[in-house]
């Protein structure tokens, strides 16, 4: 689908990191997991990133989850920074099969903007009444209550600082029942680090559903 999206709600979930909610257009649908590409125009040039949703399901409105780096991010970075209610922007999507399809056990391995698909998938999960693991590595927790509501709700969640092993959660968080999945959602070293530890604890990595930010 290619078309547009007004934001609805701008919600701040951590240190320079934000919740933008959109009206969601007739028609689009997408699971939790998928990502969309979003865009504007700059000085005359269209400008876009993807960005992964970080919404359990998608009703009247969709959510994705924004960290936003003003010094290094660029423009469009400036631009989500400034966004508000009543912003429009260019949208395209949902694209990516690496996202939660009815698994019966989900494990979710994220860091940094990887929060965003972590609880959306986590909270689909229990809400399907399956069961949802989250191993989320960061100095600075975003969606600290949708998190904190998950562990009350019976979801396993390893909050590590940014630069702990990530072996120990991972083997934690995995029970080899029938049906568990793994899903990874962050930067290339998150991505490495993640599927070393799922081989550490006798799974196999292969059969994860990974998303590399790059």
């Amino acid at each position: 689908m290619d078309t547009t999206a007004t934001v609805s709600a701008v919600e701040t979930v951590g240190r320079d990191t934000y919740a933008l909610r959109f009206d969601a257009p007739d028609g689009f649908a997408a699971e939790p997991g998928q990502f969309v590409k979003l865009g504007t125009e700059i000085d005359g040039e269209s400008v876009a990133r993807f960005y992964t949703l970080s919404s359990p399901t998608i009703d009247d409105t969709f959510e994705v989850t924004v960290g936003i780096d003003t010094d290094e991010g660029g423009e469009f970075s400036a631009f989500l920074a400034d966004a508000e209610a009543g912003t429009e922007m260019t949208l395209s999507g949902p694209f990516g099969d690496q996202h939660y399809d009815g698994e019966p056990r989900a494990v979710v391995i994220a860091g940094g903007p990887g929060v965003g698909p972590a609880v959306a998938i986590a909270e689909r999960a229990l809400d399907d009444g399956a069961e949802a693991a989250v191993v989320y590595r960061d100095d600075d927790v975003s969606h600290a209550d949708r998190l904190g509501r998950l562990e009350a709700r019976g979801a396993a969640v390893h909050l590590l600082d940014a630069d702990d092993e990530l072996d120990d959660a991972v083997a934690e968080a995995l029970t080899g029942s029938e049906g568990e999945t793994v899903f990874v959602y962050g930067f290339a070293d998150l991505v490495a680090d993640a599927e070393a530890a799922i081989e550490a604890a006798g799974s196999d990595a292969d059969a994860a559903k990974v998303e590399n930010f790059g």
